[in-house]
């Protein structure tokens, strides 16, 4: 049994408002399917929040969801989604995406992130009937590997997208992290003008599950139920979703539960850099990738949960940490003086 884990953001279960809403609300009589009161409230919340109020806000139980149903609502058969070869759906989706009958056309990154120069490079190389026709460009932010786009950079590649016929696509699970990190110039209303549809990930900031999909482009939400229905996504007991985003979206709850994460990874980075040691990716948000040497990892290892994400060298590998909304402080301190 390990003294704490830093495997992921999602090992404890939800913070004490959203289960005191889900509790206090337990006994209402309401619509199913995600038309109940409490589910409109939180969709118009966020509506409010993108300042947009034509967007359609859907709610799913999990990233992996989320990301199968919304590229395979816009998908044709023999169109393709462009993304960076570390994307989740490439890498961590069990193959969800193909399995629709969709190639994924990759990238490669360095930093997880996809750019202008690589999209038109695939678009060069598909150019007829012969091929598959890439119609959607996926991104994560933040990345696979904890780093974010930046107003400049995804004002590009939306500006690319939308000049070669493209839908943009972005899979926020961890959104708020995104967000709420040092240096951060993009707001939830900026990623609404700049993509055609995206989510918020619940799961992975405060919320027992959930993720809010909202499709800001009027030609993705004809019929988009449909596809929730076919996918086994539109739960009878939707209210448990919008209940849950309702209290999140309350009072900047969301954001705060998403500073503190970036707050313990940043207090891990530091100490770490003092110590001596390098890192895979310059990540602001509550995914580090420090590079230990193997013998120190084994040792840490006995005693803190963790992924061993990439071997360097013979001798030096990095390791993934994760913080989250609930990670205490006293936790990180240990492990940095056990380090």
């Amino acid at each position: 049994m390990y003294k704490y884990s830093f495997f992921n953001d999602y090992s404890e279960g939800a913070h004490p408002k959203v289960l005191e809403l889900l509790t206090k609300t337990n006994f209402d009589q309401e619509s199913g399917y995600g038309e109940d009161d409490l589910t409109s409230k939180a969709a118009k919340l966020i509506k409010k929040i993108i300042k947009n109020e034509k967007a359609e806000v859907h709610f799913v139980s999990a990233g992996t969801q989320a990301n199968l149903i919304v590229l395979a609502s816009i998908l044709k058969p023999y169109e393709s989604v462009i993304a960076a070869k570390t994307g989740h759906i490439n890498v961590h989706e069990a193959g969800a995406v193909e399995a629709t009958g969709h190639k994924i056309n990759l990238v490669e990154s360095s930093d997880a992130k996809v750019t202008v120069e690589r999209l038109q490079e695939v678009l060069s190389g598909h150019g007829d009937e012969h091929m598959v026709k890439p119609r959607v460009v996926y991104i994560s932010n933040s990345t696979e590997l904890g780093t974010v786009y930046y107003k400049k950079e995804l004002k590009a590649i939306s500006d690319f997208c939308r000049k070669n016929g493209l839908y943009l696509f972005m899979d926020g699970a961890r959104l708020g992290s995104a967000l709420c990190s040092e240096g951060a110039d993009l707001t939830l209303a900026d990623i609404a003008k700049l993509v055609d549809a995206f989510y918020i990930g619940g799961t992975k900031n405060g919320a027992l599950l959930g993720e809010a999909i909202v499709l800001v482009n009027p030609e993705l939400q004809k019929n988009f139920r449909f596809h929730l229905k076919q996918r086994g996504a539109l739960l009878a007991k939707g209210r448990i979703l919008g209940a849950q985003f309702l209290a999140l979206f309350q009072d900047n709850l969301y954001f705060e539960l998403a500073t503190h994460a970036n707050k313990m990874a940043a207090k891990l980075t530091k100490a770490i850099k003092k110590a001596g040691y390098k890192f895979l990716t310059e990540s602001k948000t509550n995914q580090i990738f420090p590079i230990l040497p193997n013998k120190l990892i084994a040792k840490l290892q006995k005693d803190y949960g963790f992924y061993i994400w990439k071997k360097v060298d013979a001798n030096n590998s990095a390791i993934r940490l994760v913080t989250s909304w609930a990670t205490k402080e006293e936790k990180v301190d240990e492990f940095i003086k056990e380090l």
